[in-house]
């Protein structure tokens, strides 16, 4: 089976969604919104996690956990494709326990619709 998470790539897309709306909570501050030329069949998700977080090991344990916390968003609840998503990560990531985080997370993308 084919992923249906597309990562964007345009510098520009970036500076729009950061234009655009902001949901945050303890652990991400998540910026959604309508994008032009958007394939609506995947969806738009690009995660960041500053420097300031960690050394590349770390980094990478969050964008993981992220990537993990969405694919079960995707089967669970029901994301809108036509959305495009920034998540950026905060340093409380690191030392919280999974099930929180991803129940946390749930709620604020439920909340988007």
């Amino acid at each position: 089976m084919k992923s249906k998470i597309l990562a964007l790539s345009k510098n520009e897309d970036f500076k729009n969604l950061l234009r655009e709306r902001k949901i945050s909570n303890k652990y991400v501050n998540i910026f959604f919104g309508k994008l032009i030329n958007k394939n609506k069949n995947k969806l738009n998700i690009s995660f960041v996690t500053k420097k300031k977080i960690g050394n590349a090991v770390k980094r990478n344990k969050i964008k993981r956990r992220l990537r993990n916390i969405v694919n079960d968003a995707i089967k669970k609840i029901s994301l809108q494709y036509s959305y495009s998503y920034l998540v950026i990560a905060k340093p409380t990531m690191l030392n919280n326990e999974y099930t929180i985080i991803k129940e946390t997370i749930f709620r604020d993308l439920e909340r988007i619709y």
